[in-house]
């Protein structure tokens, strides 16, 4: 757990922690995160698979075909995953996929877990929010995305989709990974949080008291 300097990092904490462990009635609980500069990368050779008595093993010359950005939210209760590929991540992007979430959920409370971005605060975005007051978003402390759940997501489909792949262009790679996240959807299951606020707040200070002593 990284230290967090956040003045507000106990109250975000139990706010957070509090959504996954227990979750309001008749509301929706998302975790929602983007995964920037993906590339799209052409490998001269593909990748070797494990064998017994070797790693595997990935050629170090490549061809950049330039990035796409995937925005995701994951449904707490459900592990469902509702996403976009776009080309940045500024708060435009941002404000147009919180619009998808919204109708991808209609007539129904949202709770949205997002970082401390300056994009996911951006007058624009607040602006927003205030003309659609069934959207509540609620921030992890400063250095503390770790608390939400959709990075777990993020290191599956790096590891078994994104990293492993060879595209030819962002469209290939914007397809790979729609269909990963087709098939996530087909059988998927929500991640169980376990560790309750209290707990995960006294190691937070019991390593910022450690950090202060050397």
């Amino acid at each position: 757990m990284q230290q967090s300097p956040d003045p507000e990092l106990d109250a975000r904490i139990r706010d957070v922690v509090g959504l996954y462990l227990h979750p309001p009635e008749k509301a929706v609980v998302l975790c929602v995160d983007e995964k920037s500069q993906i590339q799209a990368l052409d490998r001269t050779a593909p990748i070797l698979p494990i064998r017994p008595g070797l790693p595997e093993r990935a050629t170090h010359d490549y061809v950049r075909h330039g990035t796409t950005t995937l925005f995701a939210a994951l449904e707490v209760a459900t592990g469902r995953v509702e996403q976009a590929c776009l080309p940045r991540h500024r708060h435009q992007e941002f404000l147009t996929f919180l619009k998808q979430v919204a109708r991808a959920y209609p007539r129904r409370k949202l709770h949205l877990v997002v970082d401390n971005y300056a994009t996911h605060k951006h007058p624009a975005v607040k602006a927003w929010l205030a003309r659609n007051p069934r959207v509540t978003l609620h921030f992890t402390p400063t250095s503390g995305s770790w608390l939400n759940m959709v990075e777990i997501f993020f290191g599956i489909i790096t590891g078994q989709a994104i990293r492993r792949g060879t595209y030819t262009s962002v469209r290939d790679l914007i397809e790979a990974i729609t269909a990963f996240i087709d098939g996530w959807n087909d059988r998927c299951h929500p991640f169980v949080w376990t560790k309750d606020a209290d707990t995960i707040i006294a190691k937070a200070h019991r390593q910022s008291t450690s950090s202060t002593r050397h």
